[in-house]
């Protein structure tokens, strides 16, 4: 059987794709600082030596790099830290992987483009307009530069039930929940993305032993706000609590964002057998979750 190396397997779709990479292969989950499983490797991906000797040792065939610093104003305000995760981190693992010959994917964002156009496509220019864009794009370019084999996967929006990590659908639910009101962009779209799907869609282009650049997302374009909308909608909360405002007057960003950084996913529906999951679709197999039980509603 062969071995598939995952970093970040104690985060949102890290944790997802070792489940749903377990029916096929030989998971190997590795944590830097919270293991989510038994038999996760402690790996500090900014440490190139450590990273070196981890991969030379266990010498997967496959590794998806899902290890990222992702909040987008951390990043803005701790660029060191930023830049030593995203980039060089990502450099340590395309070297490690250039050395043994493993194959490299590598989960990017939509973040990479500058939003002034919307549903990108795989070969449109990227020009970020924040640092967390640059550190993910500068990723992008030592994958390509230290790996003969990878598949670059851009995403966005990443949703999903986590035991201890917040994401804006569950932000959304426990607001709402506990009858808080929010403010939510109207002019910010998207294209949010299931974490269970992304990993199921990253199972195939791995079997099918896909190479390049992949938009792996969910099919629908939509606003934050009627995404919140939506989120109100099925799981039945009260929407009015739900209310529009511009960007410009979101006052508690710090990075820039943005505007339309939806991606296109015509070139993996024609290629993948996956199904694309549109918002409704999406949050159904959450609330679905929820119904039977889901505890941990509050992050």
């Amino acid at each position: 059987m062969e071995k598939i190396l995952v970093t970040g397997a104690s985060g949102l779709l890290g944790s997802k794709l070792v489940k749903a990479l377990s029916d096929g292969y030989e998971v190997i989950p590795t944590h830097n600082t919270h293991p989510s499983h038994p038999d996760s490797i402690r790996m500090d991906i900014v440490d190139g030596n450590e990273v070196a000797r981890v991969l030379s040792a266990v010498k997967p065939e496959f590794v998806v790099h899902a290890a990222a610093e992702t909040n987008v104003d951390k990043c803005e305000t701790d660029r060191k830290l930023a830049w030593s995760v995203n980039a060089e981190g990502t450099r340590n693992i395309a070297e490690a992987c250039g050395k043994i010959g493993a194959k490299l994917v590598y989960v990017s964002t939509d973040y990479v483009f500058d939003g002034k156009k919307g549903l990108y496509s795989e070969n449109d220019e990227a020009n970020p307009v924040n640092y967390y864009g640059v550190t993910k794009l500068e990723g992008e370019r030592f994958v390509r530069e230290l790996c003969e084999d990878f598949i670059i996967v851009r995403t966005s929006v990443l949703y999903g039930w986590h035991p201890n990590r917040a994401n804006f659908v569950t932000w959304v639910v426990d607001s709402l929940r506990n009858g808080k009101a929010i403010s939510v962009a109207e002019d910010h779209h998207n294209s949010p993305t299931l974490a269970d799907s992304l990993a199921e869609m990253i199972v195939e282009i791995v079997g099918v032993d896909a190479t390049g650049v992949y938009h792996l997302a969910g099919s629908e374009r939509i606003s934050r706000c009627d995404f919140a909308m939506k989120i109100a909608d099925v799981f039945g909360f009260d929407r009015s609590l739900v209310t529009p405002v511009k960007m410009e007057n979101l006052k508690v960003w710090v990075a820039k964002r943005p505007r339309d950084s939806s991606l296109s996913v015509d070139k993996v529906k024609h290629e993948l057998k996956a199904c694309l999951l549109d918002v409704r679709e999406g949050l159904h197999r959450m609330q679905q979750a929820y119904a039977n039980g889901y505890l941990r509603l509050t992050y």
